[in-house]
């Protein structure tokens, strides 16, 4: 078994890192208090077991078992190459834990191999926070109702867009949507009614358009789509293709189901356009559709 000296024992127990070591044959024959608190195993619990028993049944990000076969330790014995990772242990109390480990050789005082060790870190508040973040973000990029882009992702899309066309030709065109009457939704049905017609809408614009196209609630009952690598016909028919779409929508209401129209404007990108200006002509464009007796759309290059 490695010798340790005193002082290099005490450094080792006070470590925040779980620690362990094994013989040849992986043989677990230390395991310092870190390793205990991480874990929720007592030292002694685990001194004289073998990795391969699955004690702590790593696994990798894609929950495949690590300790019968792909286990970094093991790998590193048998080609003498430290190796750093991250993988996902189990606690004793059965729940999962993501640490990042860090392997290495064990060697005597003339350079023989006896063992491996591996130091292993809990970075579940690393995840935690990333987590957090990635929520964070989303929150700020899609409108929570009908879990679409919100306004703010829609005027960088649509930036982006105008951007391209200005460098290399590649044109966009827009829609501007207003659901039909939707305060009547809200009066006479209740707002839950109300968030259904919303929701129903950002979903069949979702479904209908192209993986490329962004679909996003513009704010209250107004939505835009911005198409992406397309041409004027394209944009037309594409529009008159989701009037229709949301006509043919239903949302249920206490008293039965109740069909959608909506008003839309549709136009093309333009050199020299801003995204207020882009906007502003298909919102003029949709206030034609009203003014024309709704549930149509007026498209304007």
């Amino acid at each position: 078994m490695l010798k340790l000296g005193l002082d290099l024992m005490e450094v080792i127990e006070q470590l925040n890192d779980g620690l362990y070591f094994t013989d040849h044959k992986r043989q677990i024959t230390f395991w310092n208090q870190a390793a205990e608190a991480i874990t929720g195993y007592k030292a002694e619990e685990v001194i004289g077991r073998r990795c391969s028993d699955n004690i702590l049944m790593h696994v990798d990000a894609e929950g495949r078992s690590l300790c019968q076969g792909r286990c970094p330790l093991a790998e590193t014995m048998r080609d003498e190459r430290a190796r750093k990772g991250e993988v996902f242990l189990m606690h004793k109390d059965g729940h999962r834990i993501p640490v990042a480990v860090r392997t290495s050789l064990l060697r005597d005082g003339g350079g023989e191999i006896v063992g491996g060790a591996e130091l292993f870190t809990d970075v579940s508040a690393q995840h935690a926070l990333a987590e957090e973040m990635e929520q964070l973000k989303a929150l700020a990029l899609v409108d929570p109702l009908t879990q679409i882009a919100n306004r703010r992702r829609l005027e960088a899309e649509v930036q982006a867009a105008l951007n391209l066309y200005e460098r290399d030709g590649v044109c966009s065109g827009l829609l501007f949507l207003d659901i039909d009457h939707f305060k009547r939704f809200n009066d006479d049905h209740g707002h839950d009614v109300g968030d259904l017609a919303l929701q129903a809408t950002a979903r069949t614009l979702k479904h209908a358009t192209r993986s490329y196209d962004v679909v996003g609630r513009w704010g209250g009952e107004e939505f835009v789509v911005l198409f992406r690598n397309t041409y004027p016909q394209l944009v037309e028919m594409l529009a008159a293709r989701l009037c229709a779409l949301i006509r043919a929508t239903q949302v249920q209401a206490p008293g039965g189901a109740l069909g959608l129209t909506a008003s839309i404007g549709a136009t093309i990108a333009r050199k020299g356009d801003s995204v207020d200006a882009l906007i502003k002509r298909a919102d003029g464009l949709m206030y034609q559709s009203k003014a024309n007796g709704r549930d149509r759309v007026t498209f304007g290059a």
